[in-house]
């Protein structure tokens, strides 16, 4: 069976330990997590993991199952149709062309957030497989550190 990339979204309750829960489950079994986001939802007592793994379409049934045995969770969706988006910052050293990195991060819905004395800090929001394209880019530009921020999905 071939391995295909799965985006989980998991609504849980929003307290102590439900994140080691889940991550436990995937290390129990051996399944890897490619990418981990964690946020409360606003105005209630919930929160929402994202969730960026790979497997088979048996593996991937196998950790829904397991999910919703979770006793703080209260759905799980493997999204079919989504927007996902992953945040990026990367910092260059101030020594390179401004102008060339300032362009290159709006093409990928970016800009320059921060200039110090020695160093730029850019950052990016755009599709996970853009990001691997935008992370190519910058090595013309020779980043000294990149700093992903995981993925955010919602259904459509």
């Amino acid at each position: 069976m071939q391995n295909v990339r799965r985006v989980i979204s998991v609504v849980v309750m929003n307290e102590s330990s439900v994140l080691a829960r889940v991550t436990s489950l995937f290390a129990g079994r051996g399944y890897n997590i490619d990418s981990l986001t964690v946020a409360p939802m606003p105005g209630s007592d919930l929160s929402h993991i994202t969730i960026v793994t790979n497997g088979s379409s048996r593996v991937i049934e196998q950790i829904i199952k397991q999910l919703h045995k979770l006793i703080p969770t209260l759905k799980v969706i493997e999204h079919e149709e989504m927007v996902e988006k992953e945040m990026l910052l990367v910092k260059f050293p101030i020594g390179e062309n401004l102008g060339d990195i300032q362009a290159l991060c709006s093409a990928y819905n970016g800009g320059i957030v921060n200039v110090g004395v020695d160093m730029v800090i850019a950052m990016v929001a755009d599709e996970p497989m853009r990001i691997r394209h935008f992370i190519e880019a910058t090595q013309r530009y020779n980043p000294c550190e990149i700093v992903r921020g995981g993925v955010v999905a919602i259904e459509r």
